[in-house]
């Protein structure tokens, strides 16, 4: 319907790249990433022993996750060695949230076959996106897991003979919650922004002078929590991958004395 309502579960496709299809979101997210990079070209590139307001902000922060970091997981080392991972997906989504609201996202287009195509869309509202971000955290956590523990050891969680049959059943339900990390991490992310999208949507058509701008302020706080439970959660399940298996001593049946 012309001039109606339109809302797209489908990323649009703006063209191809050597035979890859290039769609909105991935103009979007290249838009991101060329952000964080250049904040952190310029926020770095000349540190000083006395730093200023934006030196001094991002060490605090810096400082406040590396500390949660080694609460959580342990250890300093491994910390340090998680900490890019975990701040860059955090940053990533955030930032990827916050363009969400720009005035040239959804505005600014090209006409294919009569119909205007958004040359940026929210990231987080392609699957694809989401998927990704989930199937990289998916392996980190599972090779840190393999890494630290041994294979054996690590393998032992999922595949427990020892502890007789009420160890084999809880590795089973421990492989499945294991597999389905990648449906709660992408779909959790996914669901939430487009959710958010399509309301403010639906606020632009029915009200769109006054309702927009404070579920746009609620939707900020939202793509807040949310790359903080997607990051809090790499971080946990990291923790939970590197923890030594727990042995499951198979029940014994009680003997009564004669």
């Amino acid at each position: 319907m012309n001039g109606g309502l339109h809302i797209s579960l489908a990323a649009d496709r703006l063209g191809t790249f050597l035979g890859l299809p290039i769609t909105n979101t991935l103009l979007s997210a290249w838009a991101v990433m060329a952000v964080l990079i250049i904040t952190a070209i310029v926020v770095g590139r000349n540190p000083r022993l006395i730093p200023g307001r934006v030196q001094n902000f991002f060490e605090m922060l810096f400082d406040f996750v590396l500390d949660y970091m080694e609460q959580t997981l342990g250890t300093r080392e491994l910390a340090m060695r998680f900490f890019p991972l975990i701040l860059t997906i955090f940053l990533f989504i955030f930032t990827s949230n916050l363009f969400d609201f720009l005035p040239f996202f959804g505005s600014v287009g090209i006409i294919q076959n009569g119909t205007l195509v958004p040359l940026f869309r929210p990231v987080n509202t392609d699957l694809n996106t989401t998927l990704a971000l989930a199937i990289i955290a998916y392996i980190v956590i599972e090779i840190t897991g393999v890494v630290l523990l041994g294979f054996l050891k690590y393998g032992s969680k999922f595949v427990n003979f020892k502890g007789g049959v009420l160890g084999f059943i809880i590795g089973i339900i421990e492989l499945v919650s294991n597999l389905a990390r990648l449906i709660s991490f992408s779909f959790r992310l996914f669901g939430n922004v487009f959710a958010g999208e399509v309301l403010i949507a639906v606020a632009l058509s029915f009200l769109p002078y006054i309702l927009p701008v404070p579920i746009m302020l609620f939707e900020t706080f939202v793509g807040l929590v949310q790359a903080a439970i997607f990051a809090l959660l790499t971080l946990v399940f990291i923790k939970i991958a590197i923890t030594e298996p727990h042995e499951v001593d198979a029940p014994h049946t009680p003997q009564t004395s004669h």
